[in-house]
């Protein structure tokens, strides 16, 4: 039986691309943003985070998360945690390059879903002391969480309140 596995594919994809509860999906908002501020910071703070910044974050645990699914052992938690809040390159991570990465990454995640029943989700994350159930709710809520940033970002740069 896969009905919880089901149900978390259906929350994840009402996430990224359907018509969640709270407003826009994940690609909604991030389609929105144009190129040219995704590497600006608010207020000119260099202790902020950009918009490409955010991305690419998400793109570090998404990758975690699909790496876990499929059991590589060469991408290990300290892969991750290196990857993480990495030095940006425009020449390398470009917005589209990151819409490329982040959409792959989570299709990815959803098509070995599809595959798995409902005993995945008591399974040990490897690296982790929490199952696949905390871990793909946990990227779900992570998502949602810096969507809410990525959103106040784009607000404050293009002062559209």
């Amino acid at each position: 039986m896969n009905q919880a596995i089901q149900s978390i594919i259906q929350h994840l994809q009402e996430v990224l691309e359907g018509n969640p509860w709270y407003g826009k999906s994940v690609f909604a908002i991030l389609e929105e943003i144009h190129p040219a501020i995704a590497y600006q910071k608010p207020g000119n703070n260099d202790n902020a985070h950009s918009l490409i910044e955010l991305l690419y974050h998400m793109i570090t645990w998404s990758e975690f998360t699909l790496k876990r699914l499929e059991k590589d052992q060469n991408m290990d938690l300290h892969h991750f945690e290196q990857m993480d809040w990495r030095a940006i390159d425009p020449a390398i991570h470009t917005w589209e390059n990151g819409m490329k990465a982040f959409w792959l990454t989570n299709n990815g995640i959803i098509e070995i879903l599809e595959t798995k029943d409902d005993s995945l989700l008591n399974e040990q994350v490897d690296f982790r002391e929490y199952n696949f159930n905390v871990l793909l709710n946990g990227l779900i809520e992570h998502h949602i969480y810096h969507l809410g940033q990525i959103t106040y970002i784009k607000k404050l740069i293009e002062g559209s309140w």
